[in-house]
């Protein structure tokens, strides 16, 4: 009998720290298990007993980079429990804020963690010798997002104008026109981004989880909705019904929960290619054809693809914030927080961070003190369906006959196509 132990210890060019471990004997894969070495950070337990004026700005440290999409599902969980409904205005600045760290997570993903596979090289620096003008560009783009988020938010990470209601500060006309032009300037490398990504060889497999995302009629949202739907099962449900459809639970080899649906105990999936899977139809008729012409339309099954989808994000996400910013520019209104009376209750928020949809639900007792809170974070969410497509990807390139070095290869691949933050799974 021949056994094969594959340990991937310390996966690089994540966020976070964890393992990858499996077991092959006689060329058939036994186990596979994605160990999550981080203890817990305990941040439902941190709020508790705090103010609800305070929730945003602990929740925004569960992660450095979906800070912007933490501060806000938390507000939007204050702002259900109080029954408060902010301005279009403020909507709308929320929306930018959200964007931004999209374009700082998306950037630095594909081009610092994830281009060096492909390339054949073990990090990104010797990109910035072969491909200086794209190494340049793409910081470029990442300070775009930096940038967005610090005038939006008060700084680039752990956003400070945000708060219950509204926000505290509101950048000028001009300033809002400037970011259209950089925007619009970087739409031909976000072009070139897409076809980079669909140019890169990828293993063929399928995933069998179910894909989660938001949805909104007519609209590709991403923290304007508080529907979402399962595309497998064709449902569609409302954020406040979350814990009606998806439960976590324990496993031994794992510092992190995992999640699975609640009724037929199926691993979900929520990313970037969710979502296009999900609102394909309302993406920008740019970033459309993009995806269309790198061959990339629903219902498209490969998790490995997860990282063309965030190439083709970004394109949608300059043209649209392009748009947003010029009608903040001349569209009257207020972003002031908008009156509101603290009381007891519960309250859901739900955002699409860059990894995927995360929940906040908050207790308040009456005087909007923290009684019970729950967070259910993207990468939490995701890690069943990552341990399974890893097995699913194993048995494939075990079967084609492939050595344990090619195996483990692509296995981390397919661990950064899911762009997983492991901190943030053990929040």
């Amino acid at each position: 009998m021949t056994k094969s132990l594959l340990n991937i210890d310390h996966i690089a060019r994540v966020e976070g720290h964890g393992n990858v471990h499996v077991v092959i004997e006689n060329d058939q894969v036994k186990t596979v298990e994605m160990n999550i070495v981080e203890p817990a950070r305990l941040f439902e337990s941190m709020v508790r007993g705090h103010s609800y004026k305070d929730c945003s700005y602990i929740a925004s440290r569960i992660c450095g980079i979906c800070s912007p999409s933490h501060c806000i599902t938390d507000l939007k969980a204050v702002e259900d429990a109080f029954g408060v409904e902010v301005s279009d205005r403020t909507k709308l600045i929320r929306e930018l804020l959200v964007y931004g760290s999209y374009l700082q997570n998306h950037a630095s993903h594909l081009f610092v963690f994830v281009v060096p596979d492909f390339i054949g090289q073990p990090s990104v620096f010797p990109l910035a010798e072969s491909d200086p003008e794209l190494f340049a560009q793409a910081l470029e783009l990442k300070k775009l997002g930096n940038d967005l988020c610090t005038s939006v938010g008060g700084r680039s990470i752990h956003p400070i104008t945000a708060v219950v209601g509204g926000f505290t500060h509101e950048i000028s006309a001009d300033e809002y026109l400037s970011f259209t032009r950089r925007m619009e300037e970087m739409i031909p490398f976000a072009k070139a981004t897409v076809d980079l990504f669909s140019s890169f060889r990828i293993t063929d497999i399928h995933t069998a989880s179910d894909m989660l995302a938001m949805v909104e009629e007519d609209y590709y949202p991403v923290q304007s909705s508080n529907q979402l739907e399962l595309l497998d099962e064709g449902v569609v449900f409302d954020a406040h019904d979350f814990e009606d459809y998806l439960e976590e639970y324990e496993v031994p080899h794992s510092g992190s929960l995992f999640t699975r649906e609640k009724g037929s105990g199926k691993a979900v999936f929520t990313s970037a290619l969710s979502r296009l899977n999900a609102s394909w139809d309302h993406l920008s008729q740019e970033a459309k054809f993009a995806s269309a012409k790198a061959g990339l339309r629903p219902e498209e099954r490969n998790p490995m693809k997860n990282n063309l989808a965030q190439a083709i994000e970004i394109l949608d996400a300059l043209i649209r914030c392009s748009g947003i910013c010029r009608e903040l520019a001349k569209f009257e209104g207020s972003s002031k927080p908008v009156p509101y009376q603290v009381k007891a209750g519960v309250g859901v928020g739900m955002t699409e961070a860059p990894r995927g949809v995360v929940f906040h639900k908050l207790e308040f007792d009456a005087d909007g003190k923290v009684v019970h809170a729950s967070i259910i974070t993207p990468t939490a969410q995701n890690l069943a369906s990552l341990e399974n497509d890893t097995r699913h990807l194993a048995e494939v390139l075990v079967e084609s006959g492939l050595g344990e070095e090619h195996i483990r290869s692509e296995i981390a691949k397919l661990v950064r196509a899911y762009d997983p933050c492991l901190s943030c799974s053990v929040h």
